[in-house]
């Protein structure tokens, strides 16, 4: 198992989290609220959790190659939701 986190900041994260995961649900295992939203992929599981400045994000995955696609596929897809302050900074710490 390979991980990643993620402070993204933004005061917006709960609006871009939720967007991420409807976009997500009828494809994938989602859960949300307003405060925390997780993805279940094939080979991945993503955590989400919105704070008053940034948006955490804990990223699992099978492999250490998933886990730098995945990377990719989370920062391309939130960017589209924060279009008015995409790109977002993600600073990727790997556990």
């Amino acid at each position: 198992m390979a991980t990643a986190t993620a402070a993204v900041p933004t005061t917006n994260g709960s609006r871009y989290m939720q967007q991420l995961c409807k976009h997500w649900s009828h494809k994938f295992d989602v859960t949300f609220d307003k405060a925390q939203g997780r993805i279940k992929f094939p080979e991945a599981t993503v955590i989400m959790t919105a704070e008053p400045e940034a948006l955490a994000v804990v990223l699992d995955a099978d492999d250490p190659a998933v886990l730098e696609r995945m990377k990719d596929v989370l920062a391309s897809h939130l960017d589209r939701f924060a279009f008015r302050e995409a790109p977002l900074p993600f600073r990727w710490l790997n556990a």
